[in-house]
């Protein structure tokens, strides 16, 4: 669609392959790299730096990175990986560019969430999972993807910037062949089979980045290019503003996000 699109990853050689690749099929030569490792504040803030030494606008954020741990880990900067990478690393990248993304309105936000969101809970107790630790920790996860869409679109309210969330479906990637046992076995064999492709999962987050029919909508959950209702829990206001402050705080932004 002629935009320059910046793809990030954290292997090199693997990341530059993918450039190629895309490259090749699109026939575009605007098709650029950056590294970080989001499961890392650090390499979060430096890759926002090198962003904006690079670029001077940002019409599109596509926060997309995740994972699903079946046993328990800690991050580099000592807080539960799930928790980190999947919710953590939007809630601050998105911060760190946002000023960007205001100067260069009308821009959007897009954050893949999932429908495993329907099982989640935030227990302000046990947010990294201290407690009781398990499968369940991906959708609580993805349930904060959510909470964190719907109080970023009341902030965002007359910037221009508009954010919405999203289903991609159950998508045929790999996701979650980090893990091992039994039931990854499971899943490997019975994935393929079922699931849709990642060309098909890509649809939705390509109609939020590029159609003018969500021009000026925000604060919605989408799953096949279409709104559809959020569970519940998602739409519980006082439980995702506590959960910016303890965001914040945890992402060292205390005083600085409003």
């Amino acid at each position: 669609m002629g935009a320059t699109v910046v793809i990030v990853g954290r292997n090199a050689q693997k990341t530059a392959q993918v450039v190629e690749e895309i490259r090749a099929a699109s026939s575009s030569k605007t098709v650029e790299s950056l590294l970080a490792d989001l499961s890392s504040q650090q390499d979060i803030r430096r890759l926002a730096d090198e962003f904006k030494r690079r670029y001077s606008h940002l019409h599109v954020l596509l926060n997309n990175a995740g994972g699903v741990f079946l046993e328990r880990q800690l991050s580099v900067d000592g807080i539960e990986l799930t928790f980190a990478l999947n919710h953590l690393a939007y809630f601050l990248l998105t911060h760190l560019l946002l000023d960007t993304m205001k100067a260069s309105a009308p821009a959007r936000i897009i954050n893949v969430s999932s429908n495993g969101h329907t099982g989640g809970k935030i227990e302000f107790d046990n947010l990294q999972g201290e407690r009781n630790y398990g499968i369940g920790a991906y959708g609580h996860s993805k349930l904060a993807n959510i909470l964190f869409t719907t109080e970023l679109a009341k902030r965002l309210t007359g910037t221009g910037v508009t954010v919405n969330a999203l289903h991609p479906g159950f998508v045929n990637t790999g996701f979650g062949s980090n893990n091992s046992g039994f039931f990854m076995k499971i899943m490997r064999v019975i994935v393929p089979l079922i699931a849709r492709s990642p060309e098909r999962g890509a649809e939705t987050p390509i109609f939020l980045a590029s159609s003018p029919d969500v021009d000026g909508i925000s604060g919605k959950y989408f799953y096949d290019s279409k709104i559809v209702p959020a569970a519940p829990q998602a739409n519980d206001m006082a439980v995702a503003k506590k959960l910016w402050d303890v965001s914040a705080e945890l992402a060292n932004l205390t005083g600085v996000v409003p």
